[in-house]
């Protein structure tokens, strides 16, 4: 394994020197009427080449803006403060110009968006899509471009791709849409794939056949990917680490199977308690978690999860927990957010 950020946050599980997507401390605030609102507070991660990581955690947690942060696609503005360091394949995306941004954007890095209606332009067809982002990147010919359009729509399960590029978006189902707004980011070949809720108003059936598709075309490619979820179980079996948010900042990291048998932070255990399970008679009640995250505009000053942990204490209260590894050997690599993580107390007793 590579070595452990200063931040607390572990390396690559692939445990290569040079990682794909390097994120130190990056910050995201936007300037509001009411104040400043820090929505991603100081998150460190990598991430190689090959590799899968889900970042998880409630609506409202900084999910999506810590995407487009590592996108590029939420820089400093007069309505943004945007601070860290983000190198993609060594580049760093902030400190490049916005053309050097927009050059990275398809060929460096895409992104899968939520809602795939919104994503894709009404009176432009499904080919021409497709077509404008390899001939602007890749400096295909009209004839070519189109051609590449047909593979791409084939290379994500559209049946009859030919005649389905000559169709409009509203011609098309929810679930073809989201392919086809796949198929977009995949034109250009890039090195990342970002992908917010990408089963987002999908019923059950296609979600899986999303989640499929975007697994087989991440082996298929060596591509690394970004699986960002409000739902663990969405991302159990699919990834290789998992990062769990809470209200702007990391609680827990670690690989995807620690997480799911061992959670570490009570908010990890609280969110893996609330997936549905075969195995639980009908009509069983899920547990809840009690209360609402923090308001981002004023946070309470100690652990962020505080209010909603059963087992705070006065020092959760007024200290703030920083990313640490977790105490012991058995669990080496987890770092987590916690002054009593789960299990800490029993098994350092053995």
């Amino acid at each position: 394994m590579t070595t452990t950020p200063t931040s607390g946050a572990p390396a690559s599980a692939t445990g290569t020197d040079a990682p794909l997507l390097s994120a130190t401390d990056v910050r995201t605030a936007f300037h509001t009427g009411r104040g400043l609102m820090q929505v991603v507070d100081g998150v460190s991660l990598t991430l190689s080449e090959g590799e899968t990581l889900g970042i998880v955690g409630e609506s409202g947690s900084g999910k999506s803006v810590l995407g487009r942060t590592l996108m590029g696609l939420i820089t400093n503005s007069p309505g943004t403060t945007v601070s860290g360091t983000v190198l993609l394949g060594g580049k760093d995306v902030h400190a490049t110009t916005p053309a050097g941004r927009r050059a990275l954007w398809g060929t460096e890095v895409a992104m899968v968006f939520q809602d795939p209606m919104t994503s894709l332009n009404p009176v432009k067809k499904i080919g021409t899509h497709l077509s404008e982002s390899v001939r602007l990147h890749l400096g295909l010919s009209r004839t070519e471009a189109q051609e590449r359009a047909v593979d791409l729509l084939r290379q994500v399960g559209i049946p009859e791709p030919a005649r389905r590029a000559g169709q409009y978006p509203h011609e098309l189902s929810g679930g073809m849409r989201q392919r086809v707004v796949i198929a977009m980011a995949l034109a250009c070949g890039p090195r990342l794939l970002i992908a917010d809720e990408p089963t987002t108003a999908l019923d059950v059936t296609v979600q899986k056949q999303i989640l499929d598709l975007l697994q087989s075309l991440a082996e298929e490619l060596r591509m690394a990917t970004i699986l960002i979820s409000h739902d663990l179980g969405t991302i159990a079996g699919r990834t290789d680490r998992v990062a769990v948010m809470y209200a702007g900042r990391l609680v827990e990291y670690a690989d995807t199977a620690t997480v799911f048998e061992r959670p570490r932070h009570p908010y990890s255990s609280a969110l893996i308690a609330s997936i549905p399970r075969l195995d639980l008679p009908p009509h069983t009640l899920l547990p809840t978690i009690e209360g609402s995250p923090p308001d981002l505009l004023n946070p309470p000053p100690g652990c962020r999860f505080a209010p909603r942990c059963g087992a705070a204490t006065d020092r959760c209260v007024t200290d703030a927990p920083g990313l640490a590894p977790y105490p012991g050997d058995r669990d080496a690599g987890v770092v987590v957010a916690c002054h009593h993580p789960l299990g800490a107390a029993e098994e350092a007793a053995v």
